[in-house]
C-alpha cells in the first residue's frame, strides 16, 4: 500500500505525513523535491504550474512509488495531487495507491500558509490551487480531513486510517 497525503499548499500534508511514516517506519517522499528547478521558480515568482509542468514531476513520483513496490514496501508521500488526472498519474507507480485529503476553506488555508516561513510557494498561488482543487471522487480510495483538527489529531485520524489498510488483506 502507499499513501498519498494531499491537498493545496498550507495544509499541513507534509507535516502530518512525515509524523505518520515516522511512526510507522515507512519510506517517505516529498513531492515538492521531485520538481525540476524550472518548477521551483516559476513558482517562487508567483507563476502557476502548467500541467504541461507537472506530468514528468508526477511521473517521477509514481516511479518512486513504483520502485518502492518492486521491494514489497509501503510508503508514504506529501503531494498536492490536485486534480484527478493527477492522482491517476500517481496511481501508474501501483495497485494499491490510498489519498489523504487535508482538506480546509480558503479562510483557514490562507490563515496557515500566511503564518509559514521559508517555503518556496508565496501564498498568493494559494488562489490558483483552490480553482484547480478535485476533491476525491467516490470511487478513489481515500479519506478527506479536515485542517481545522490539530495536528496531533490529525495524525491520530491518519494513522487509523493507514493502519487499517495495511492490516487488509490485500486483493
Amino acid at each position: 500500500m502507499h499513501f498519498v497525503f494531499m491537498g493545496v499548499s498550507g495544509s499541513g500534508k507534509t507535516s502530518v505525513a512525515e509524523r505518520v511514516a515516522g511512526q510507522l517506519g515507512l519510506p517517505f517522499a516529498e513531492a515538492d523535491d521531485f520538481h525540476p528547478e524550472a518548477n521551483i521558480t516559476k513558482m517562487s515568482s508567483g507563476v502557476p504550474l502548467t500541467d504541461r509542468d507537472r506530468w514528468p514531476w508526477l511521473r517521477e513520483l509514481a516511479g518512486w512509488i513504483a520502485g518502492h513496490e518492486e521491494r514489497g514496501e509501503a510508503t508514504v508521500v506529501a503531494c498536492s495531487a490536485l486534480k484527478r488526472t493527477y492522482r491517476d498519474v500517481l496511481r501508474t507507480g501501483a495497485p494499491g495507491v490510498g489519498f489523504l485529503h487535508l482538506h480546509g476553506s480558503t479562510e483557514v488555508i490562507w490563515e496557515r500558509i500566511g503564518a509559514r516561513e521559508g517555503h518556496f510557494m508565496p501564498p498568493a498561488l494559494l488562489r490558483s490551487q483552490m480553482e484547480a482543487l478535485q476533491r476525491l471522487g467516490p470511487d478513489e480510495a481515500g479519506v478527506e480531513l479536515d485542517v481545522r483538527d490539530d495536528l496531533d489529531s490529525l495524525v491520530a485520524q491518519a494513522l487509523e486510517y493507514v493502519s487499517g489498510r495495511l492490516r487488509a488483506p490485500q486483493a
